[in-house]
């Protein structure tokens, strides 16, 4: 079996071959840490936790990279306004984007560089496009020539004659071409600046990648993540001056996830609608979160709703109910491990939909099949009794839940962590004031008072406790 992936260099599916036999160097752009972290990262951060732990799971050492840009002109401008030090508010991001990451289940990535620890790295790359003269000083700024770099607009297949300066292209009449762009900026008054051959000043935006990717995983790299609206031009102009520098390959695979949209507008800060991780994370478990984000293919938009976190979160919750009612009542079913022909097997569906551009939805999809069987399967023999296909089925069905829940980073739970979560984000009453009621309610059907039983049962659900009586007493959930 082989993994094909969707290179946005070529524009086609390719089989995936890593540079060394059984390792894997990924790089995948970080967020700019002006502000707090919002939908839109955790879509690229999670689409690209699940392919680092995919190629994981297939057996590749995974070298993942994922950078912090902590100097840029967002966060001197946002610094500004809150009258404090771009350093400052630089940390203080980051140690939040880190909490949200965690909080989403993400696994922490090989390296995190900051673009502030890379400086001896940009000044080296830097002063390698001045030396081969791909890059000219002007004023203590240094501006890269991208008509001096053929194979401008491979990656965003733009026509280099056609661009024209534009809002995501500093004008700057000192520029010998309006599409150049900054490699180092002369440092202005008040701002954090560094030494080099050309002054004191800070590194443009897009040298930082370049570099992190140099220092932290060699000249060529496997793979390049992230958003969409990265490929121009950022990825772009990361292409042509990491080339013009070394002469080699810069990356083999280009990977971009789509974009969040909010109630199917665009998500921007102009429009107001920016929705933060840790506001969504204070409604909805992490798993919710992470079904909706991965119920769609990473390259794909995908439209957020409160009705579509709702549908994730019962989705979940169905799906936990379903574990808890396999462990209840089939346990010793479930604890026949199925051989590893068996397991090969059950798990090949989500194996071939990830192998096929890390296809979460077909491999989603599939879980949720098996979910729909081992439901069917034990109501008909809850009516007539343990079947013969029950007992070859639902360890199958057990091992593809454990199989994925590895590299999707959902369904991996226990039923009593994923309730005992729900509970925390929904309900508001005190766990002891829960079971005193429920006390009384077993008291009152021992001594047949349903009329109070029932008056109890309709007390918690009007504060959204949901109860269900069980061979093993009354246990009781949020309701949705």
């Amino acid at each position: 079996m082989s993994i094909k992936l969707y290179n946005t260099l070529t524009r086609k599916k390719e089989e995936f071959k890593p540079l060394r036999p059984g390792e894997v160097g990924m790089y995948v752009c970080g967020p700019t840490v002006y502000d707090l972290s919002h939908i839109g990262h955790a879509r690229s951060a999670v689409s690209f936790d699940v392919i680092y732990r995919y190629l994981s799971y297939r057996g590749f050492k995974v070298i993942y990279t994922r950078n912090y840009t902590d100097v840029d002109d967002k966060i001197i401008n946002r610094a500004n306004e809150l009258g404090v030090s771009a350093k400052e508010l630089a940390e203080r991001n980051i140690k939040f984007f880190d909490e949200d990451m965690e909080n989403l289940g993400v696994e922490l990535p090989t390296h995190r560089p900051k673009a502030t620890e890379t400086i001896e790295t940009i000044v080296g790359l830097i002063s390698a496009l001045v030396e081969k003269g791909f890059a000219y000083v002007v004023d203590g700024d240094v501006y890269f020539a991208v008509r001096k770099f053929a194979g401008y607009g491979k990656l965003s297949g733009k026509n280099i004659e056609e661009l024209e300066a534009g809002a995501r292209v500093e004008v700057d009449e000192r520029k010998e071409d309006p599409l150049d762009f900054a490699l180092w900026k002369a440092s202005k008054p008040g701002e954090p600046w560094w030494e080099s051959p050309w002054g004191n000043g800070r590194p443009g935006w897009h040298i930082e990648c370049s570099a992190m990717c140099l220092a932290w995983l060699g000249i060529t790299v496997d793979i390049h993540g992230g958003g969409k609206d990265l490929i121009f031009p950022h990825h772009e102009n990361e292409v042509a001056q990491s080339e013009a520098a070394t002469g080699k390959t810069f990356i083999r695979y280009w990977l971009h996830n789509g974009f969040v949209n909010i109630e199917k507008v665009k998500m921007s800060k102009s429009l107001g609608n920016i929705l933060n991780i840790r506001d969504v994370l204070n409604k909805y478990t992490h798993e919710a979160v992470r079904l909706f984000l991965l119920s769609s293919h990473y390259r794909s938009p995908i439209d957020y709703s409160v009705d579509s976190l709702r549908e994730a979160e019962a989705a979940v919750e169905r799906f936990y109910r379903t574990v808890k009612r396999m462990e209840d009542d089939w346990s010793e079913v479930i604890s026949r491990e199925p051989d590893d022909e068996r397991k090969k097997e059950a798990i090949k569906p989500m194996v071939d939909a990830m192998d096929d551009d890390f296809n979460t939805a077909a491999a989603i999809g599939h879980i949720f099949e098996v979910t729909g069987r081992a439901n069917r399967l034990m109501d008909e023999a809850s009516a007539g009794g343990e079947t013969e296909e029950l007992k070859k089925e639902l360890p199958r069905i057990m091992a593809v839940f454990k199989e994925s829940g590895g590299f999707l980073g959902i369904f991996h739970r226990t039923p009593g962590e994923y309730f005992d979560d729900l509970k925390g984000l929904r309900i508001k009453v005190p766990a002891e004031e829960i079971e005193r009621l429920i006390g009384e309610r077993n008291e009152a059907r021992k001594s047949k008072d349903f009329k109070r039983a029932d008056a109890i049962r309709d007390e918690l659900k009007d504060k959204g406790i949901i109860l269900e009586d069980t061979p093993r007493g009354t246990v009781w959930y949020p309701s949705g």
